[in-house]
């Protein structure tokens, strides 16, 4: 791949870190309940404290995404720390999604009579997004492993 490339996808995934981590920041000043909330009061609630702690999984997969890239760059990716980075993301994956299915157990069941669809669709289209990624993950990381071992083999017969 070419290090051009690899620099431009490196540079997607840094803005797309720094969107996410301003949108967290910011989204619950906008949102309707919290018009006239003190920062105490916005900051410290119960699922918002839920969601910065699904976060955290998101940004470790952005960064072992990132590592994943360096090692391409460095023409490393039949390694062992690139099939490491994939078994990172698939598991912040299907961790986002462990996070994601109480948080929508709890929408149904403590606010049933609330608005919920807007969140309810914003959590399904999260989950959506990493299943997807970890099943990619997972298939990557098999063949991934496959060409290590290949590899591998290959370098002890020689």
């Amino acid at each position: 791949m070419k290090r051009s490339s690899t620099i431009f996808l490196q540079v997607v995934i840094v803005l797309i870190g720094i969107g996410a981590l301003v949108l967290l920041l910011w989204e619950p000043h906008i949102e309707g309940r919290n018009a006239h909330a003190t920062l105490f009061q916005i900051y410290f609630d119960p699922f918002l404290a839920w969601a910065y702690t699904a976060s955290i999984a998101f940004f470790v997969a952005l960064y072992q995404a990132f590592k994943l890239l360096v090692y391409i760059g460095r023409n490393e990716v039949f390694s062992l720390r690139s099939v490491k980075a994939l078994r990172t993301i698939k598991y912040c994956a299907v961790t986002i999604v462990g996070f994601i299915v109480p948080a929508e157990a709890y929408l149904f069941i403590v606010r049933p009579g609330d608005d919920i669809a807007g969140g309810v669709f914003v959590g399904i289209l999260i989950s959506f997004i990493s299943i997807v990624v970890a099943t990619a993950a997972a298939v990557f990381e098999r063949t991934l492993q496959s060409a290590v071992d290949i590899k591998s083999e290959n370098d002890l017969t020689v």
